[in-house]
């Protein structure tokens, strides 16, 4: 059994012309907005490769690593010194 209507089904769906009694999203605010950003190449070896281990996109993981710093307002800590240790 097909899981999606044929257009024959579609067409017997009356079309909908009055928005008068619409309700706004409650969701619109957590819509994602695109973002162009540069990122060292190790970084996003390591997001590439956990994602393809958990089988998500990569973009997907760094949204979600980034949201839960945000949810639990982590501190960011950095130095302006290179690190060589690695």
């Amino acid at each position: 059994m097909n899981e999606y209507p044929t257009p024959e089904e579609l067409e017997d769906i009356p079309e909908i012309t009055d928005f008068s009694h619409a309700i706004r999203n409650p969701f619109a605010g957590r819509i994602k907005r695109q973002v162009t950003m540069n990122m060292n190449i190790k970084t996003l070896s390591y997001f590439q490769e956990m994602a393809d281990q958990l089988g998500v996109p990569y973009q997907t993981l760094i949204n979600l690593y980034l949201a839960d710093c945000a949810n639990n307002k982590r501190k960011i800590t950095f130095t302006t010194e290179p690190n060589n240790s690695h």
